[in-house]
């Protein structure tokens, strides 16, 4: 459904996106990770015909979004994150409106705009005026707009975007459901919506593709960052015998357990041999030894480690650059 190969976005001397390479199939919801200022909307706006590239190629539905763009943006449903709506219309109204920008044929626009707006979960407020919204209800209005051409593909940018706990739930739970029908490329920064929500993420960072893969691929780079052991015997002799340990570079005992934490020059195979050894030294210590669990590292932690670099608050200028060469999205289609 997506092709992006060695794509190269530059805003003068300023490299925003630097030779990233990535597909999404048909039906896949992909998460599209990466720190503020990596480079991520960027991406999107380039993917859905809104900003021009500097060299690469990009293709949607088999259309290249440069000489075909036309048609490749008559498949795509795009989301920005900061949606732009008309705040003095109503909800079917406006989405009417869209409708018919979009080119949708004027028999079928009553029913597109009744099933956008049943899928986004704002059928209740379809008479509401969008300026009388909450910010949730005004980002459901936003992906209504996105899905009210029927589009295969749906990019969503930071959906979720200044909203409270309750109201990402919902978003949370309508993008799960849009998963079934629509390819989904979800762009964000935060893995609790990417575990809830994709299927396959794509991890930038600086502009650079870092990581991509399944949930469990991502979730195999969680090294071991400690030992967990639970133990019966005396509490001193328990953490001299442990502390004994090369790699072990603390523990401490609490309520018949110990909780050890690795050197920084410990590999996956040292903690394997510190583990044993740990064992081994709490046994001739007259310890028994009723649980041992490796403490892994979070998939925040991997995020983290894998994006250490990335250049905080570069967005902005990207978001310049973007105006300068575009205009307005509320033109777009």
């Amino acid at each position: 459904m997506i092709s992006v190969q060695k794509l190269v976005k530059r805003y003068g001397k300023k490299l925003a996106v630097d030779d990233v390479t990535f597909e999404v199939d048909k039906g896949e919801v992909v998460g599209f990770l990466g720190p503020n200022g990596a480079g991520k909307s960027t991406t999107l706006r380039i993917l859905s015909g809104f900003l021009g590239m500097t060299s690469g190629k990009v293709s949607v539905a088999g259309f290249d979004i440069k000489d075909q763009s036309f048609e490749a943006r008559g498949k795509i449903g795009y989301m920005p994150e900061a949606v732009p709506l008309y705040p003095e219309m109503r909800v079917a109204e406006y989405l009417a409106f869209r409708a018919e920008l979009k080119r949708v044929a004027r028999g079928d626009r009553g029913a597109f705009v009744d099933d956008a707006m049943r899928k986004a979960n704002v059928d209740d407020v379809a008479n509401v005026v969008i300026g009388h919204l909450s910010k949730g209800y005004r980002q459901r209005v936003g992906l209504a707009d996105a899905l009210v051409a029927r589009p295969p593909l749906l990019i969503l940018d930071e959906p979720t975007a200044g909203l409270d706990p309750n109201q990402i739930r919902e978003v949370r739970d309508v993008i799960r459901e849009l998963g079934k029908d629509h390819t989904v490329l979800l762009s964000t920064h935060i893995l609790s919506e990417v575990e809830a929500s994709c299927s396959r993420v794509v991890v930038i960072a600086k502009g650079k593709l870092v990581a991509q893969g399944t949930m469990k691929d991502l979730a195999s780079k969680r090294r071991t960052a400690g030992l967990h052991l639970v133990v019966r015997g005396d509490e001193s002799a328990a953490l001299a015998a442990v502390r004994g340990v090369s790699g072990i570079a603390k523990a401490s005992f609490d309520s018949g357990a110990i909780t050890c934490g690795w050197g920084k020059k410990v590999d996956e195979a040292d903690a394997l041999r510190a583990t044993e050894e740990a064992v081994a030294a709490l046994v001739r210590a007259g310890c028994f030894v009723r649980e041992v669990r490796a403490i892994r590292s979070s998939l925040e932690e991997v995020f983290a480690a894998l994006t250490r670099d990335a250049p905080p608050g570069e967005e902005e200028e990207e978001e310049e650059g973007e105006e300068e060469e575009e205009g307005a999205e509320e033109d777009a289609s």
